[in-house]
C-alpha cells in the first residue's frame, strides 16, 4: 500500500506538470497527410495490444504495402515521455513517419503491454514484451494492406524493441534499424552492481536520479491517463495496472544483483549470436543513457548479412539531425527499400560510419577496427579513501604520460585490471583524459567496479585521437560523482597492481567522410573538463608503454 500511495502521489505530480488533465481536441501534424486508423492485436496469453496504423493519404484500403513497425511504451496518445502531448492523435514524435509515408511505406506503432492503450503488466524487456514484438510483427505481416515484410525502427526503448524483434524471429520481420538500444537492461541500470544515474530530462541533464529508480519511471510512463477522445477501451488499459504488478516490477529493477533470474532472462546478447537479419545499429559514444558498453558484443558478434553501423561522438539519439551526419536519412531509407520493400538499390555509405571526437568521420569494415592493438600500461599505485561528494587529493590516484611525441588514437573498449586491499562496500573507478598543453583534461571514458582482491573494469567505448603535445591522463577514484550512485564506505582503498589496456590503431586514419558535430559533442568538450593543479602534473608523470616511446615494449 505505501508503493502505491507512492507511486501515485509522484504520478499525480507528473500530470500536473505535464499539463495533460485539460481536454485537447487538435490533432498532432505528421508533415504529410495520412489516413489514421487503430486497431486491437490479441497476444497469445490474452493481453490486447493497442496499434495506431498510419497509411500515405489516397491509397486504397486493400493496396499491399511494405510495413514500418514502432514498438513502445512511449507512444502515449496523451503524452511521450515526460514532453506533454496537447494535440491528440497518434504520438508521432521523432520518428520518421513523414518520409516512410513519401515513400509508400504503412507506419504502425504498437504499444507494449500495460502502456498507452495496451492491457497487461510492463515487464522491461521480459518474456511478456518479446512476445508483444513477435505478435505485432506476425500480425503487422498478414494484413491485407501488407506485403507481408516488415522493418522495425526505433531509439532507446524502441531500438531495444527491434533488437526483441531480432532475437524472437518472428515470420516477416525483413530488418531492423536499432539506435542506442537496450541490448542488456542490467548494464543499463547497473555498471557491475553500481548505479548508473540518469540525466533527469527536460530538468537536468547533470544526473540527478539514480538508476534504481528508472522501473519507478517506467511505472509511472505506464499509468498515464488516456485522453477523452480515446475509446473506452483504450481508457480503461491506460490506467489498469493493478498494484502487484508495481510491487513486482520495483522489486526486480531495484535489485543490484545481475546473476538474478530477471536479469539473465533479459540479456539479449547471447540470443542476438549469428543474427542474418539486417541490422543497422547505431550508437553515441557520448551516451549517457543508453551507454556504448555492451551493445559491441552484439555487434561483433552478428551472423553474415547486410549489416550496417553508425559509431560517433553523440548523444542519445538516432543521426536525423544530431549526429552532424548529412547522408544518414539517404541511407536509412535505402536501406528499408532493398530489405523491406525489395527495391533494386544499393544502400550508399560504408559498412560501418565512425565519428571521431575530433570532428573527422571516416569509414570502417570494423569496430572496433582490426589494427587495434592492445597496448598494457602500468599505473601508479597507492591509496585513495572511498567517501564521495567533496574532491580532495586523498580520493584520487593520478598517472600520467610524458608529452606525446607522435599522434596515437584510442579506438575500442579500454579495460583495467586492479590489485585491491578494502572493504567490499567500496567502489573502484577508473577515468581517462586527455591532457592538453595548458593543462586541460578532457575526459575521454570511465568504468566502475566494487573493490575486490581482482577488480577489473571495461570502460565505455570511445574513438578519440590523441595530438602530439598532449598527454594521457589516468585517474583511479572511488566513484565518478556525476555518473554514479554509491553510498560511500568512509574507508581507505589500498592500489597494490594496476593495469591499463589501451586499443591504439597501429595505422593512422584520414577522416575520409564529410560530416559535422553534434550537440553532445559540443557540451561535452565544455562541460567534462578539469584544469589540473600543477603538483598533480608535476608529481604523477610516469613512463608508459606507448608506442611512440623508446624501450621494450
Amino acid at each position: 500500500m505505501a508503493l502505491g500511495s507512492v507511486l501515485w502521489r509522484g504520478l499525480a505530480g507528473v500530470l500536473l506538470i505535464l499539463g495533460m488533465l485539460a481536454p485537447v481536441t487538435a490533432a498532432e501534424p505528421v508533415g504529410v497527410p495520412y489516413q489514421w486508423s487503430q486497431s486491437y492485436i490479441a497476444a497469445a496469453d490474452g493481453t490486447r495490444l493497442h496499434a495506431d496504423i498510419l497509411r500515405p493519404e489516397g491509397i486504397a484500403a486493400d493496396t499491399r504495402t511494405p510495413v514500418v513497425l514502432t514498438v513502445s511504451p512511449y507512444r502515449s496518445h496523451a503524452a511521450y515521455l515526460s514532453m506533454p502531448r496537447l494535440e491528440g492523435g497518434p504520438s508521432t514524435d521523432d520518428l520518421h513517419v513523414a518520409m516512410f509515408l513519401n515513400a509508400g511505406y504503412t507506419y504502425v506503432i504498437v504499444d507494449l503491454r500495460g502502456y498507452g492503450g495496451s492491457s497487461g503488466c510492463p515487464d522491461f524487456g521480459g518474456p511478456g514484451e518479446r512476445s508483444d514484438v513477435a505478435t505485432a510483427v506476425t500480425w503487422a505481416a498478414e494484413q491485407p494492406w501488407s506485403t507481408g515484410r516488415v522493418g522495425m525502427i526505433g531509439t532507446s526503448y524502441e531500438g531495444w524493441t527491434g533488437m526483441m524483434g531480432l532475437a524472437t524471429k518472428p515470420a516477416g520481420l525483413a530488418a531492423v534499424v536499432s539506435f542506442g538500444p537496450v541490448v542488456d537492461p542490467y548494464s543499463y541500470v547497473y555498471m557491475q552492481g553500481v548505479s548508473w544515474k540518469f540525466s533527469g530530462k527536460p530538468v537536468t541533464e547533470q544526473g540527478i536520479r539514480p538508476a534504481d529508480t528508472t522501473g519507478m519511471e517506467h511505472l509511472l510512463i505506464a499509468s498515464t491517463p488516456g485522453r477523452p477522445d480515446d475509446s473506452p477501451e483504450y481508457q480503461s488499459n491506460a490506467v489498469q495496472i493493478p498494484p502487484e504488478c508495481y510491487a513486482q516490477f520495483a522489486a526486480n529493477t531495484t535489485n543490484h544483483d545481475g546473476g538474478t533470474e530477471f536479469w539473465r532472462a533479459r540479456d539479449l546478447v547471447e540470443q542476438l549470436r549469428g543474427n542474418t537479419i539486417p541490422l543497422f545499429l547505431g550508437q553515441g559514444f557520448l551516451d549517457y543513457n543508453t551507454r556504448a558498453y555492451r551493445v559491441f558484443d552484439v555487434w561483433n558478434a552478428l551472423g553474415p548479412g547486410d549489416h550496417r553501423a553508425f559509431f560517433g561522438e553523440w548523444g542519445h539519439s538516432d543521426c536525423h539531425v544530431k549526429c552532424g551526419t548529412p547522408d544518414f536519412d539517404t541511407e536509412l531509407l535505402a536501406f528499408f527499400d532493398k530489405h523491406v520493400a525489395g527495391r533494386d538499390v544499393e544502400v550508399p555509405g560504408p559498412r560501418i560510419t565512425v565519428g571521431q571526437f575530433d570532428g573527422g568521420w571516416r569509414a570502417e569494415t570494423a569496430w572496433p577496427p582490426a589494427d587495434a592493438r592492445r597496448v598494457p600500461i602500468d599505473l601508479r599505485t597507492g591509496v585513495y579513501t572511498d567517501r564521495g561528494l567533496l574532491p580532495g587529493p586523498d580520493r584520487e590516484i593520478w598517472s600520467i604520460s610524458e608529452p606525446l611525441t607522435t599522434d596515437q588514437h584510442i579506438s575500442g573498449i579500454p579495460t583495467a585490471a586492479l590489485q585491491l586491499s578494502g572493504s567490499p562496500a567500496a567502489t573502484v573507478a577508473v577515468e581517462l583524459f586527455d591532457i592538453a598543453p595548458d593543462g586541460r583534461a578532457t575526459v575521454i571514458t570511465r568504468g566502475i567496479a566494487p573493490v575486490a582482491d581482482t577488480a577489473d573494469i571495461r570502460l565505455l567505448a570511445q574513438d578519440w585521437p590523441l595530438r602530439a603535445g598532449d598527454r594521457l591522463g589516468v585517474r583511479i577514484t572511488d566513484v565518478v560523482d556525476d555518473v554514479w550512485s554509491h553510498a560511500a564506505a568512509n574507508s581507505q582503498v589500498t592500489v597494490l597492481a594496476a593495469r591499463l589496456e589501451l586499443p591504439l590503431l597501429s595505422t593512422p586514419r584520414t577522416p575520409d567522410l564529410t560530416g559535422g558535430t553534434s550537440e553532445a559533442w559540443a557540451k561535452w568538450r565544455d562541460q567534462k573538463v578539469r584544469t589540473l593543479d600543477a603538483d598533480v602534473l608535476k608529481n604523477a608523470v610516469m613512463p608508459m608503454n606507448l608506442p611512440n616511446e623508446s624501450g621494450p615494449r
